[in-house]
C-alpha cells in the first residue's frame, strides 16, 4: 500500500499564547483552546479553554484556525487530536493541518489515522521537562493512500465501533448512579441524616486502620505491588497495571491487603484525594504508603457501606474541602479519616443494599466484558487500516 507524508496533506499551523499580563486579550469573541480539548472528535466553541479579542490574537503567536481543520497536540498531550467546526485558535502546544482538500481527505479517516500514530508520536517525544514531537516529526508521518470512497467506509466502520463502545462506557456510568441512588434512597444524605440514624465517626465503626509500605517498586519484585492508580474516582478495583515489590516477611502482615479491607487514598491531586474501594480479592498484594488500610467492625458497619458513603457526592465534596495541599499534592491523615462524621444505620439494612449493589456489579462485570472485546475489536480495526 503506498504512503505518503501527512505534510502534502495541507498546511501545517502553529499556535500560541497571548500574554496573561494583558487583560485587553482576553474576554473576546474568538475561542482559543489547549490540548485539554482535543477529545479525539470534532470541537467547537463549547471547547473552548478560554476567549480571545482579535488584539490577543494580533499580538500573539497563535492564529486564527479555519473550520474544519485537523488539530494535533505535539506537547502536553502529544497525540491527541481533534477537528474543529468553527473558526478557533490554539496554544503553542498545537499544531493545526489546514486547507486540506476534503476532496482527496476525509477528516474523520485523518483524525483516526492520528489516533492509530498516537503511540508513536509519543515515544519520539523529546523533553527535559515538558516532552514534545518537533514539527517535522508529525509531517514526516506517513498515511496510507487511498481513495476517498474507501476512506469514508473505513471512518465509517470505526466510527460505529466506536459509538457501540462509548454506548458501553455509558452503561456503567448509568450503573454507579443507580447504586449511589439506591444509597440515597436506603440511608439518606449526609449530614443531613433525615433518616434520624445513629451518628459517630469512621472511627467508632473500624477495628484497624494502617499505611501501607514507604517502600519502592522494583523490576522483578516478589510481591504484587496495589498504588493509588488501582483505585478509581469512582471506587473500584483497577489491576490492570500493577507493579512488583520486595517487602521482607515479618513486615508482609502490617502492609498487606485481605478481602473486605476498605482501600482510602489519603494523598494525590487535590480532586483525587479520597478515592476509597473495597479489596474484594483473595490474592495477596502489598499496599503503597500513600493508601491506608481500613478494617471495619463488621458489627456495625460493612465494607461495601463504608465504600459506598466515602463515594457519595457529598463526602467527596467534604474530602475536597479537607485535603490538604503541599508539593504539588494533597493530603488527608489516617487521623483525618478517622474523624470524619458518618451515619451509622442498621447493619441488617447495610446488607440489603449490599445484595442490591452485588447484583449490579453482576451486570457491570458483563458489559465491562462486552468492552473489553469492543475495544480489542476497534484496536484490530486500527492496525488492519493503518498498518
Amino acid at each position: 500500500m503506498q504512503k505518503i507524508e501527512l505534510k502534502s496533506i495541507g498546511k501545517f499551523q502553529s499556535g500560541g499564547t497571548p500574554s496573561k499580563k494583558e487583560s485587553s486579550y482576553f474576554g473576546g469573541d474568538i475561542p482559543w483552546i489547549t490540548t485539554v480539548a482535543l477529545n479525539g472528535e470534532k470541537i467547537n466553541q463549547n471547547n473552548a479553554t478560554d476567549w480571545l479579542t482579535d488584539s490577543g490574537v494580533t499580538n500573539s503567536a497563535t492564529k486564527i484556525v479555519p473550520p474544519y481543520s485537523l488539530m494535533v497536540g505535539t506537547r502536553v498531550g502529544v497525540g491527541k487530536v481533534a477537528v474543529n467546526t468553527v473558526e478557533m485558535c490554539t496554544n503553542q502546544d498545537i499544531i493545526s493541518i489546514v486547507d486540506i482538500d476534503r476532496d482527496n481527505w476525509n477528516l474523520d479517516y485523518l483524525r483516526y489515522f492520528i489516533k492509530s500514530v498516537a503511540p508513536v508520536l509519543n515515544a519520539k517525544a523529546r523533553g527535559a521537562t515538558i516532552q514534545g514531537i518537533k514539527l517535522e516529526v508529525l509531517q514526516a508521518t506517513k498515511i496510507p493512500l487511498i481513495d476517498i470512497a474507501d476512506q469514508k467506509r473505513i471512518a465509517n466502520i470505526l466510527q460505529k465501533t466506536q459509538k457501540i463502545i462509548d454506548d458501553r462506557k455509558k452503561q456503567l456510568l448509568d450503573l454507579d448512579e443507580l447504586v449511589k441512588s439506591r444509597f440515597i434512597e436506603l440511608f439518606g444524605a449526609y449530614p443531613q441524616n433525615e433518616k434520624g440514624w445513629d451518628e459517630g465517626t469512621i472511627r467508632d465503626i473500624v477495628n484497624e486502620v494502617r499505611y501501607g509500605s514507604s517502600r519502592p517498586a522494583v523490576e522483578g519484585g516478589k510481591y504484587p505491588y496495589l498504588r493509588m492508580n488501582n483505585i478509581t474516582y469512582s471506587g473500584e478495583l483497577d489491576l490492570s497495571d500493577v507493579k512488583q515489590i520486595d517487602v521482607p516477611e515479618n513486615e508482609l502482615p502490617k502492609c498487606t491487603v485481605a478481602r473486605g479491607d476498605v482501600l482510602f487514598n489519603r494523598t494525590n491531586s487535590k480532586e483525587l484525594v479520597g478515592k476509597t474501594c473495597v479489596y474484594n480479592r483473595d490474592e495477596m498484594m502489598v499496599l503503597a504508603g500513600f493508601v491506608v488500610r481500613v478494617r471495619v467492625n463488621t458489627e456495625l458497619a460493612i465494607p461495601e457501606f463504608l465504600s459506598t458513603f466515602m463515594n457519595m457526592d457529598f463526602t467527596k465534596k467534604k474530602l475536597f474541602s479537607m485535603a490538604k495541599a503541599a508539593s504539588g499534592q494533597a493530603n488527608i491523615n489516617a487521623q483525618e479519616l478517622q474523624s470524619m462524621g458518618i451515619y451509622i444505620p442498621p447493619v441488617t439494612l447495610q446488607k440489603e443494599f449490599l445484595l442490591f449493589k452485588e447484583q449490579v456489579d453482576k451486570q457491570k462485570i458483563k458489559i465491562e466484558k462486552s468492552l473489553d472485546e469492543l475495544q480489542e475489536l476497534f484496536n484490530s480495526l486500527m492496525q488492519k487500516y493503518f498498518k
